[in-house]
């Protein structure tokens, strides 16, 4: 197996599993959503996210599933950047949804290509 791939996976889903268990511990992160004009949409972005780091771990072992959970996220990704744009964020605070939407796209190519 491509330990490029598994690397990039096991980054990307624990980031993401830490980032949604964040949201239950840290109130900045439910105020983050208030701030976008997101608050009720917040659970449901993080049961994405939660549902997105599984099917990554999942996906190393059946590839639709990879395909999907990663091209999900760089889906969701991209429209946090869209969400960081319109609220006028700096490129420094929008760089994080950046990097996780490249890294996801590259996952799906990744697993495109095997």
């Amino acid at each position: 197996m491509n330990y490029l791939l598994i690397t990039c996976v096991l980054f990307s889903s624990i980031s993401f599993a830490g980032y949604a268990i964040s949201y239950f511990i840290l109130p900045n992160m439910k105020n983050e959503f208030e701030r976008f004009d997101l608050k009720n949409l917040g659970i449901f972005v993080i049961i994405l996210e939660i549902i997105g780091a599984v099917g990554l771990l999942v996906g190393l072992f059946y590839n639709p599933l990879l395909l999907l959970a990663s091209g999900g996220l760089a889906l969701l990704m991209f429209l946090g950047l869209l969400t960081r744009i319109k609220v006028n964020d700096s490129l420094l605070v929008s760089l994080p949804a950046t990097f996780y939407m490249l890294l996801n796209a590259y996952i799906f190519y990744l697993g495109f290509m095997q």
